[in-house]
């Protein structure tokens, strides 16, 4: 039986570093891995060569070679010569996607105590957009723009908190979260800074557990509602552990909003103790609101997922919710979080699909992301697709057994290969 992530970060860095060495074009001709020839002109940048690629835009699922030039997709098509491609990154035997997108992170490091490091977390396992889920709040923000944004290799998004101070408060140390205190939540300048940094700001995130947003929950959502709806972008709602009821809170999502977390355990979740999926939610669903996983540390259950699945109700998004206190487990990454969904019974279509299409049909600002239609940014996350009896762990500790799991082996984000990549890279 194999543990998910059992392999040791020495282990680690030691198979990606060949990827590293690669970018550089550091390895010599000797090896076999890098080839040299006399200065000529090439058609194309970059050719993924030999993958499956799966493409829920385009319905593609078969093997595919990808050329890229000018950081944008010029081709899809079976054997593609390697000698009209400077670079050749060769896929056999791999799954080739779209570059991921999670819908749900924390990349504010050293101000959102949950928060990581982006890159080592995201792009280097193959997601090349992420959108942080309210780490930053209308006065950290341009911080966040400052120092994460513009720094980043990984393409970062934000959904901005209503609480002007973000997620800077909740800690292990601190459990008292940001909006206990009611003036810190400013629907005029969040709308405010929101304007400003339409570029970067796809909408408006709360977080409703009562840890965090107290016994006035629903002022707090009508004060979030209210800066979303100045600015005509979705919310993004954190639900679970609420003063208020489900109901009350789902009969304030419009068309467009994102429910995250939702399948969790516990109290304040879309079920009820006969496993159903609430009246409320399935209301909520018909208005057009998006379900999003955001599995975190606390909000993804097994149990749940089950319940839910078996009644035809799928997650319109699946992310990861990564950060400080789960990144070494149960959730480690995207790709995991897209295994344990295999193992409920969604196809690797089915998952993918939720984390590229998907995502970029609930932000606008995405669409253009998440395909490799001719034309498109060329971003590509290269998987392994192994095989075997694979332990996986829910955010409560309850475990199944999975026989696929994907790892990342190499990302390329406009056209230009990831330092990470663990798969030869030739250069012709």
């Amino acid at each position: 039986m194999k543990h998910v992530h059992s392999h040791s970060r020495r282990q680690f860095l030691r198979k990606t570093a060949i990827g590293s060495s690669l970018v550089c074009g550091l390895i010599p001709e000797e090896s076999g891995l890098l080839k040299a020839q006399t200065p000529r002109s090439y058609k194309y940048d970059l050719l993924v060569k030999g993958g499956r690629l799966v493409d829920p835009t385009q319905e593609i699922s078969t093997n595919r070679d990808i050329a890229i030039s000018g950081g944008k997709v010029a081709l899809l098509a079976q054997n593609i010569p390697e000698s009209e491609a400077l670079h050749v990154l060769r896929a056999h035997g791999k799954i080739v996607t779209p570059g991921l997108i999670d819908m749900h992170v924390h990349v504010y490091d050293g101000v959102a105590p949950l928060s990581i490091p982006c890159d080592p977390n995201h792009i280097a396992k193959g997601v090349t957009t992420v959108v942080d889920a309210g780490s930053a709040g209308a006065n950290t923000f341009p911080g966040f723009r400052k120092y994460i944004v513009n720094q980043a290799d990984t393409r970062v998004k934000a959904m901005l908190n209503i609480s002007v101070v973000g997620q800077s408060t909740l800690s292990r140390d601190n459990v008292w979260g940001e909006l206990l205190e009611l003036r810190f939540a400013n629907p005029k300048l969040t709308a405010a800074t929101i304007e400003q940094h339409r570029d970067v700001i796809l909408g408006v995130k709360i977080r409703l557990t009562q840890n965090i947003a107290g016994t006035h929950d629903l002022q707090a959502l009508g004060m979030a509602r209210e800066a979303a709806d100045a600015v005509k972008l979705p919310l993004m709602v954190h639900i679970g552990g609420s003063h208020s009821s489900i109901k009350d809170i789902m009969a304030m999502l419009k068309k467009g909003d994102v429910v995250t977390h939702s399948f969790r355990g516990g109290d304040g979740g879309i079920i009820d103790d006969n496993g159903r999926v609430l009246p409320a939610v399935h209301q909520a669903l018909a208005r057009g609101v998006h379900l999003d996983i955001g599995h975190g540390a606390g909000s993804f259950s097994f149990d749940t997922a089950e319940h839910v699945l078996k009644q035809d109700v799928l997650p319109g998004t699946i992310s990861s919710d990564v950060h400080q206190w789960n990144v070494n487990g149960p959730v480690f990454d995207l790709a995991t979080t897209l295994s344990k969904f295999m193992q409920l019974g969604l196809s690797l279509d089915q998952v993918i699909e939720r984390a590229t299409k998907n995502p970029s049909l609930v932000h606008r600002q995405l669409n253009g992301l998440g395909t490799l239609k001719v034309g498109a940014e060329a971003d590509v996350a290269v998987f392994d697709l192994e095989e075997g009896d694979f332990v996986f762990t829910d955010a409560l500790g309850a475990t199944r057994i999975g026989h696929q799991l994907l790892r990342p082996v190499a990302t390329v984000k406009g056209g230009h290969l990831y330092g990470m990549a663990s798969i030869p890279v030739t250069r012709l």
